[in-house]
């Protein structure tokens, strides 16, 4: 989930990156079944550059944002639709390196 960052011509930054959600549940034949959902995220300006300063691939983050969709016209010119959350905050879930509890949130 390394975001990519990238510098604006108006002096902004955008960072977008995928997010990966599990599901975990257990069939009728009893079999433990994990569904993985990926997730296309976008920020802008102030939230972009702390994202840039502290996720990683592998960090647990809460996204708070909306969902958006738009169309697009790829290379070849076919037209591509794509749905983003556009992340207006978010929360760090990784504990802090050599801090072994996680944090325990009211939700």
């Amino acid at each position: 989930m390394n975001p990519e960052v990238r510098d604006l011509e108006s002096g902004s930054k955008m960072a977008k990156f995928t997010l990966a959600t599990n599901e975990s549940y257990t069939n009728k034949e009893g079999d433990r079944i994990t569904d993985t959902q990926w997730h296309n995220i976008v920020a802008w300006g102030k939230t972009a550059e702390l994202m840039d300063q502290l996720l990683a691939k592998g960090k647990e983050v809460m996204i708070e944002g909306k969902l958006t969709s738009r169309s697009y016209n790829d290379k070849e010119g076919v037209k591509r639709y794509i749905t983003e959350i556009v992340t207006n905050e978010f929360l760090l879930l990784t504990p802090k390196s050599g801090d072994t509890k996680k944090t325990d949130l009211p939700f």
